[in-house]
């Protein structure tokens, strides 16, 4: 590509764009996978009663996704967004063939360890290249539209490895799901994506958005901004976390066989996904303060009202508000995260707010463990609920809502100068 060619825009790079798209959509097949039938193996196949030792499966994943996370934004720049896709799909290769003839849980905890590397340098490295890609105007679409393929075909994996499980067991049939969408992922990766380093030289030449100078701790919770979609990252994923490990637990103590535990638990990342083809263009739009703050108390009302909940009708209902809540909020984190932070600074700071988004799987899934363990499996939904709520009254009273950002002209010639710096 010339560097005359070098354009940002979704319309500009929908082939690239789609294909990463596509690839995403592997990414969080991967993780349905796991999503229904994980918990019943536990207690099926090897015995395990005790909550905090069934959800230890989540907190090795959350550890290990967070931190590669951070190693993902971080190496981003030196070795290039490509190879690390190519990485994290090899990684992949070994999960379900390890899930399948797993003799006992500490099989279980190495494949989600590797679930986890998969997982932090896939997705990262999608994520990044969407946004390098489209520039600041559809930044927010084309958040939706990523999560959208990631989430939905977690949905889809997630009920269809239920129905596979319902009528013809636990292992081995639903994890062959799992060992084509690895496979399909590392080629298409491998022999289809080109990196968008040009992308980000481009873009860089007409930010004014300033650097950060301590770039951990300004994104961790010192910048109010970043600090505010941080924390909430953080909450949003700590419920996750919870509704993973405790959902087919609860549904199950209720008497729901497998077959309606998939489709109610497939509900919510279902609508999670799907929501985000239009809160995606929201952020865009409107206000993200807004929209995080309406998004994290519709999640933490609706995982409160869980309490009083019996029915399938029920369920399915806040299933489907919580999805919406996660819906609003999931692009727009990353949509807010980009708008303060210098596009060369973006894929550190992504890299560092999902380092501590995906600690929230672990955070939460100890504390749900240890809560439902302790008290039932009833106060841990109490507990997380009043958490999500008081991470949306952060957002309310410490973010801003500040006017558009602007933009410098493009620097052709310090452009022209920066990339044959890199090549």
């Amino acid at each position: 590509m010339k560097t005359t060619e070098v354009v940002l825009g979704l319309k500009e790079n929908w082939k690239q764009f789609t294909l990463l798209v596509i690839i995403n959509a592997f990414v969080g097949g991967m993780i349905g996978l796991e999503r229904t039938i994980i918990p019943q193996i536990a207690e099926a196949d090897f015995g395990m009663a005790a909550k905090t030792a069934i959800l230890s499966f989540i907190v090795v994943f959350g550890i290990t996704k967070a931190i590669t996370n951070y190693y993902t934004g971080a190496l981003a720049n030196r070795l290039g967004r490509k190879k690390l896709l190519v990485i994290g799909w090899l990684f992949a290769l070994p999960v379900p063939i390890m899930l399948i003839y797993a003799p006992d849980w500490n099989w279980i905890i190495a494949a989600n360890i590797l679930l986890g590397i998969n997982q932090g340098l896939t997705w990262s490295s999608t994520v990044v290249m969407k946004i390098d890609l489209v520039g600041e105007k559809n930044r927010g679409f084309a958040m939706g539209l990523n999560e959208f393929s990631g989430y939905v075909t977690l949905a889809a994996i997630a009920f269809l490895t239920g129905w596979i499980a319902n009528n013809y067991g636990l292992r081995p049939y639903p994890f062959y799901v799992g060992i084509g969408l690895s496979v399909m992922g590392l080629l298409m990766s491998l022999l289809f994506i080109k990196d968008t380093h040009k992308h980000v030289l481009l873009e860089g030449t007409s930010s004014n958005i300033p650097k950060l100078k301590k770039i951990f701790w300004e994104t961790t919770w010192q910048h109010k901004e970043l600090g505010s979609i941080t924390q909430a990252g953080l909450i949003n994923n700590l419920n996750d976390g919870m509704v993973w490990g405790l959902f087919p637990l609860l549904l199950a103590s209720k008497d729901f066989d497998l077959h309606d535990i998939g489709i109610i638990v497939a509900t919510y990342p279902a609508i999670w996904g799907i929501g985000q083809l239009f809160t995606g263009k929201m952020a865009d739009r409107y206000c993200k303060k807004t929209l995080l703050f309406w998004g994290m108390l519709l999640q933490g009302i609706s995982l409160l009202a869980m309490i009083w909940a019996n029915s399938f009708q029920e369920y399915i209902i806040l299933s489907s508000l919580l999805g919406i809540g996660t819906a609003i909020v999931y692009p727009t984190f990353l949509a807010a995260i980009s708008d303060y932070t210098h596009p060369e600074q973006r894929p550190k700071s992504i890299g560092i707010f999902r380092l501590w988004r995906d600690l929230g799987y672990a955070i939460g899934a100890v504390l749900t463990g240890l809560i439902a363990d302790l008290f039932g499996l009833i106060a841990p939904v109490i507990a997380i609920g009043l958490l999500t709520v008081l991470s949306s009254l952060i957002v309310r009273y410490r973010m801003s809502c500040p006017s558009k950002i602007s933009t410098l002209p493009v620097n052709l010639e310090l452009l022209n100068s920066r990339i044959s710096a890199t090549n």
